[in-house]
């Protein structure tokens, strides 16, 4: 109540805020988004969560800035994938129809749904192994008429 008073009558005192931590900026750089990969499972997916969609927590895979984005923790066992070398993971990932596993050093997984690369293209980390691969379209007799009605 006496400050509601203070505050009323013109009289509360005024502390000007210091400038120093007064902003969340130096959180969200790129350069500190890096994952650690030396601590649980748990703590990944936190990580990875944490800084979805910005800035995007990243690794390096094959020489080259991989961001991760959707993770979740897996509970079941071990899925079937390719392996993929993580820089700085103790172990390799997977790539499974879902997505990419990553391991913890407590042995526990996180799934990791979609992967984007330093060009900015966007992929499914299920689609890691193919992603290079295009397939021409071809079209039947009866869709080449379709397209030519259309244009």
């Amino acid at each position: 109540v006496e400050a509601v008073h203070l505050i009323a009558d013109g009289k509360a005192p005024r502390i000007p805020q210091p400038k120093e931590g007064a902003t969340y900026e130096g959180i969200q750089k790129k350069e500190n988004a890096e994952i650690s990969w030396d601590q649980p499972a748990a703590a990944l997916h936190n990580w990875i969560r944490g800084h979805d969609k910005v800035p995007g927590a990243w690794t390096t895979i094959n020489g080259q800035v991989v961001t991760f984005y959707g993770s979740s923790l897996l509970g079941a066992s071990v899925p079937a994938g390719q392996e993929l070398t993580i820089k700085g993971a103790s172990r390799p990932g997977l790539v499974t129809k879902n997505g990419l596993v990553v391991f913890g050093n407590d042995g526990k997984m996180v799934l990791v749904r979609n992967l984007q690369f330093e060009d900015g293209k966007m992929i499914p980390a299920s689609k890691y192994f193919s992603a290079d691969e295009t397939t021409a379209l071809e079209l039947t007799e009866e869709e080449k008429k379709m397209a030519e009605d259309i244009r």
